[in-house]
């Protein structure tokens, strides 16, 4: 431990006075968290925190993640003071246009942000999958003297992030993995932005958490550095629970008239309230964004802390590729997100097969396929491995190594430890989503998490942020239309092909056969700068003959023409997704039989084919055929700008029914029949 000086109390009020005078400027704000809590974050930054200011990405860095991202200017303070690429010019300039001190942190756009926060509770659910990365790489890769994945997360959150359900899912999967080097600071103020937490959040957190599996402190006064660090100790010394600190602060502290209260919570303080302040505290009233050079000086020694950590690592790691060359070689691959040579020859092709199998069926081959040649590919599913065949064969089960299991069924790689493929996520499609997130930002892996389309619903918010975020997350959504049957409107998607289509930067995949999905899985590791959803069927489809069609590498480019007009002058082009496909080229076969020459358009995705140039998408759907008709078992919304206001879509616009899968689609007008006519209709419209 290392007592408490007058120095560190010094840093603590030039977090707290660079916040207020932040937001005083920006006219918006929170600065009540950080002013609360400043020591505790000064704490494990300073005595604390492995990093290196001079270079963000080092690997082996400590994860930090401020999931109270409201508190924004606490985390830009502490990034100016120690030296990263964030000058106080754009401290001056937070929540501006253009400025590098975005409301809530945002990553990619600020040096040393792990994540994008502000959501309450998806930061929680990161750190949780950043911890379960660390625990993988370093069962993978370290060895006896040679600890090269050796680093902590640390998460800072507030009341609000703990309410959240997402913190729940993820906390409750934290403590079952024994995830220990993984350590939560609560910042414990008791007030959110309508009011005192009694009025909704009573419950004793510290009990909840040990129930959970967690390791619990408490630290009473939030302003005693001494007393965090202590307690930053002890939870480092536990290396086989996630530990939660709970330390009791004052939002606001140092106000005079708004500390405890959701005054200081959502808004500025004032003018006068900021003078007020500054006078109790003993700051200086002038100049705004003061920084003591004792204070400064103190904070960027930092910088060659962090070097001199990194060097030592460097030198460790370049003797640990001397004598373990291809595990080496293997690591620095993973680090830099570089894929091994030839991966994609272990893509499986199907051949030609009138009853043909499911899309998830053919999932699963291609990512069994592909497991042992992809290092860091890692996930699994929200309890659903059998009904979305994601399960990794052989590959282990990632789980607690002292955990042994009471029965084996289900465990799909029949070994638990760290170095396991397979995460078992339970019941919680929402925490999956926020913990994937965190094992892409960590680096490292290429994950993947698995459930139902209709529960895509449950994980949107975690989606989305992946998509701000361009992580390069897989998400396999099986059963993917009404075609699943008997289990009625709950569990059969609509709206939900739409909605994903709607989060900018997510690209959408829906193959309508085998040799589709094994370009699509391709297409999903090759994209590492975006998420990618893959939608596949429960139910089987042909795998289509490729000699007379066209090949399924079209899938690359979003829409391709599978199947011709005899003269190559189409009357009129059928566009299908997925399992609808095959009912297009079944309702072509009719329509020549009525001298109607129809062309049939794959379109598994919507994002890549809006990527190609016009001249290719002009070439695929004419603009001068004015008969185009979508076909695909969801809403109609969005085709329109693909078939125009005179083409036409059969798609549905309601919910779903219980009945067997055939019936339903039959009866939702699914049929080569109805297809027909409508696509008659339509010529008969446009002609």
């Amino acid at each position: 431990m290392c007592a408490s000086t007058s120095l560190d109390q010094l840093c603590v009020n030039t977090i707290r006075f660079l916040t207020i005078d932040a937001i005083e400027k920006a006219g918006s704000g929170h600065p009540g968290m950080p002013m609360g809590a400043a020591p505790m974050a000064y704490a494990l930054w300073s005595r604390h925190l492995r990093h290196n200011p001079l270079d963000p990405n080092w690997f082996d860095r400590d994860r930090f993640v401020l999931s109270a991202g409201h508190g924004s200017m606490l985390l830009y303070s502490l990034l100016f003071l120690t030296g990263y690429d964030l000058p106080l010019d754009e401290i001056k300039r937070f929540r501006q246009w253009g400025s590098r001190t975005p409301g809530h942190p945002e990553r990619g756009h600020t040096p040393g942000v792990e994540v994008t926060t502000g959501p309450l509770g998806q930061g929680f659910g990161n750190a949780v999958g950043m911890a379960i990365a660390e625990a993988h790489l370093a069962a993978r890769f370290n060895r006896p003297d040679f600890r090269i994945v050796n680093h902590h997360t640390y998460v800072i959150v507030s009341d609000g992030d703990l309410m959240e359900g997402v913190a729940s899912e993820a906390a409750s999967l934290a403590g079952q993995l024994c995830l220990g080097r993984l350590i939560c600071l609560y910042d414990d103020n008791r007030i959110s932005l309508s009011g005192s937490t009694d009025l909704a959040f009573a419950e004793d957190r510290a009990a909840r958490f040990r129930a959970y599996g967690w390791h619990t402190l408490k630290v009473d006064d939030g302003d005693d550095i001494d007393t965090v660090d202590d307690a930053l100790a002890a939870a480092r010394a536990e290396t086989e629970r996630p530990s939660l600190i709970l330390v009791r602060t004052h939002i606001g502290r140092g106000s005079p008239h708004k500390e405890d209260t959701f005054e200081a919570h959502g808004a500025p303080l004032g003018a006068e309230e900021t003078r007020r302040t500054k006078k109790n505290l003993g700051w200086p009233l002038e100049p705004e964004f003061l920084v003591p050079e004792e204070a400064f000086a103190h904070f960027r020694e930092a910088q060659g802390r962090g070097a001199a950590l990194q060097a030592e690592w460097n030198a460790r790691l370049e003797l640990y590729e001397k004598v373990f060359p291809e595990l080496g070689r293997e690591f620095v691959d993973l680090v830099a997100g570089d894929l091994p040579e030839g991966w994609e020859t272990a893509l499986p092709s199907f051949a030609a097969d009138p009853k043909g199998m499911a899309t998830r069926v053919a999932s699963g081959r291609v990512m069994n396929a592909l497991a042992s040649k992809l290092p860091g590919f890692i996930g699994g599913s929200g309890d659903l491995n059998p009904s979305t065949l994601t399960g990794l064969t052989g590959m282990g089960d990632f789980a607690c190594p002292r955990r042994l299991p009471h029965d084996p069924q289900g465990v799909v790689g029949g070994v638990w430890s760290f170095e396991g493929k397979n995460l078992h996520f339970g019941v919680r499609e929402h925490g999956m989503g926020a913990i994937l997130n965190g094992l892409a930002a960590h680096g490292g892996t290429i994950p993947f998490g698995a459930t139902f389309l209709v529960f895509s619903d449950y994980m949107r918010p975690p989606m989305r942020l992946a998509a701000l975020m361009g992580l390069g997350v897989v998400y396999v959504f099986t059963h993917d239309s009404v075609a699943l049957g008997e289990d009625g409107p709950t569990h059969q998607p609509v709206e939900q092909l739409a909605n994903l289509r709607a989060v900018p930067d997510l690209t959408v995949i829906r193959p309508c056969d085998a040799n589709e999905v094994a370009f699509a899985w391709r297409v999903a590791i090759e994209t590492r700068g975006n998420p990618v959803a893959l939608v596949l069927t429960r139910q089987s489809l042909p795998t289509l003959d490729r000699t007379q069609l066209a090949p399924a590498d079209g899938l690359r480019r979003g829409a391709y023409i599978l199947a011709e007009a005899a003269s190559g002058f189409p009357d009129m082009v059928l566009v299908a997704s997925g399992s609808e496909v095959i009912l297009a080229l079944n309702a072509r076969a009719r329509l020549l039989d009525q001298g109607v020459e129809a062309r049939v358009v794959s379109m598994p995705s919507w994002e890549l084919f809006d990527l190609q140039p016009s001249a290719y998408r002009d070439e695929v759907l004419p603009p001068t055929v004015k008969a185009k008709l979508a076909i695909e078992a969801g809403v109609s919304q969005g085709w329109r700008r693909y078939v125009g206001d005179a083409g036409g879509v059969v798609g549905i616009d309601r919910f779903g029914a219980s009945a067997p899968g055939s019936v339903v689609m039959s009866e939702y007008g699914f049929s080569a029949e109805n297809v027909l006519e409508r696509a008659l209709d339509l010529l008969g419209a446009s002609g």
